[in-house]
């Protein structure tokens, strides 16, 4: 009995070294190679590896900008940003350089110096523009996490009360708001909180006080300095989220009229800038084609006609439709 005891044993042993160095070894393998593909196809990183190491001089001159990161909740290192900011120009610039002399030359029979000029005119545009929009676009994304934030707090104060009235602990309220149904950008903050305290080992006041330094939000960070306060002094933290949640219901119904004051003035802004005004123009240039004047230099009316109609009427509603979302609040 005892040896076929043993001689099971044995044989699961020898199945299972079987499965390890067989089964087990090459899936690991697998994992570590998709991963380390999945890393590199990134573009930050794939920046990050080609230019990174030349990114020492550059990195002073985007001061500010790793705050702005970490309030954004991009997820990128401070300096595979700046490399991607400074890989991604480049590319740009030497792609406008070329394109532009080219078209210019080669298609509309500029002569060659002219067409040359407007390609470095061209390239250092598209570098300014470049440095411009990866600079800001961290700032627009914290702003736009911000706005979410403080159109959610309402709601998330009134949840967290009912969680807290009911003797649900701090650190299953932020659980449970980082796997609500709906996505909201509270829940990443929640999910923040609960890294910290599952996978770093911090305490629940710890990850509060280091989620309200990190957020945008300057109700947010009140508010769980606030939380983090009643936590210390053993007070009701459901009469104090409830009191917020009144708080901030009133802020909302007073930013919402302000939301319809300010849309019956972009409404009007838009009716003259973008119909009437376009119209009118057009109306003028047409005329002025069909009479056969009003050059200016090079821009002739028929010129300035197509600037308007595929250029200027299209970047205009584009740059309506960013304010508008802008002001726009999600709830």
């Amino acid at each position: 009995m005892k040896d076929k005891i043993l001689k099971k044993i044995r044989m699961l042993c020898d199945d299972l070294k079987a499965m390890a160095s067989s089964g087990f070894a090459k899936p690991q393998k697998e994992i570590a190679r998709e991963q380390t593909k999945a890393t590199c196809n990134k573009p930050h990183m794939v920046a990050y590896q080609i230019v990174g190491q030349q990114m020492e001089y550059v990195l002073p001159l985007f001061k500010g900008l790793d705050s702005d990161l970490h309030r954004s909740g991009i997820k990128v290192n401070f300096k595979a940003y700046v490399s991607l900011t400074v890989l991604v120009t480049i590319i740009a610039m030497l792609a406008v350089l070329t394109a532009v002399p080219c078209l210019l030359f080669f298609v509309l029979g500029m002569p060659f110096l002219p067409a040359v000029l407007f390609g470095v005119g061209g390239s250092l545009f598209t570098f300014a523009f470049s440095i411009i929009a990866f600079y800001f676009y961290p700032i627009y994304r914290a702003d736009k996490l911000r706005r979410e934030l403080e159109d959610e707090l309402p709601f998330t104060t009134g949840y967290m009360a009912i969680l807290t009235g009911a003797g649900v602990s701090p650190e299953r309220v932020f659980y449970s708001l980082s796997n609500l149904s709906v996505p909201l950008a509270i829940s990443t903050e929640a999910r923040d909180v609960i890294r910290n305290v599952s996978l770093f080992g911090q305490d629940i006041i710890s990850a509060l006080e280091e989620a309200s330094k990190q957020t945008p939000s300057e109700r947010l960070r009140e508010l769980l300095e606030g939380f983090i306060s009643t936590i210390h002094s053993g007070s009701s933290s459901t009469a104090y989220l409830r009191e917020k949640s009144k708080q901030y219901m009133k802020l909302k119904r007073i930013s919402l009229k302000k939301f319809s004051d300010t849309l019956s003035i972009l409404s009007e802004f838009y009716v003259t800038i973008l119909l009437t005004g376009p119209l009118v123009l057009i109306i003028m240039l047409a005329t002025m084609a069909m009479l056969g004047g009003g050059s200016l230099g090079i821009l002739s009316p028929d010129l300035l006609l197509n600037l308007l109609t595929y250029v200027g009427i299209p970047l205009g509603a584009i740059m309506f439709l960013i304010i508008l979302d802008a002001v726009t609040p999600k709830w």
